[in-house]
């Protein structure tokens, strides 16, 4: 492990800071991401993807750069590193224990909000098969309402 200067201790808490403040936003499209699903609002859905992606590719971001950073310490990219170098420093510690805290809120809410989508999707196919089978028979009434007969008896004229 090389030693580390105030400027990798200060990169370290400035990514810290900003991936703290990323995941409460991710978090918060998370939740309202549910709430879209609950809803069944598809359009709010396919806004919300294009954000959501943004705030993940931003995290993304803040994740490697830590990993430079302690690539070139010589540490390992894993929460005890991160401790380690901060022991120093309680309320940067805190932020980062709070990081830590945030990302399992985000993968537990991500994975409901998965469960959410299959479900959906599973109801959505359900649908489209009742949808498709009833294509297969003909219609009982016409388009002004009236019952219409279903043609199961004998053509006229047949043997």
């Amino acid at each position: 492990m090389n030693k580390p200067g105030p400027a990798d201790i200060q990169r370290i808490a400035l990514l810290i800071e900003a991936e703290a403040i990323q995941l409460k936003e991710f978090l918060a499209l998370l939740e309202r991401e549910e709430g879209l699903l609950v809803g069944g609002d598809t359009d709010g859905l396919l806004a919300l993807t294009h954000d959501k992606t943004d705030r993940y590719r931003q995290l993304q971001r803040l994740h490697d750069d830590r990993a430079l950073v302690l690539g070139r310490l010589g540490l390992p990219n894993n929460a005890q590193s991160v401790r380690s170098l901060l022991a120093s420093l309680p309320r940067i510690l805190a932020r980062w224990e709070e990081i830590l805290d945030l990302a399992r809120q985000a993968q537990q809410r991500n994975d409901l909000n998965g469960k959410l989508i299959t479900e959906r999707m599973q109801h959505n196919q359900a649908a489209l098969s009742v949808l498709l089978s009833a294509a297969d028979h003909p219609q009982l009434y016409d388009a002004s309402g009236q019952s219409r007969p279903t043609g199961s008896g004998r053509i006229l004229g047949s043997a």
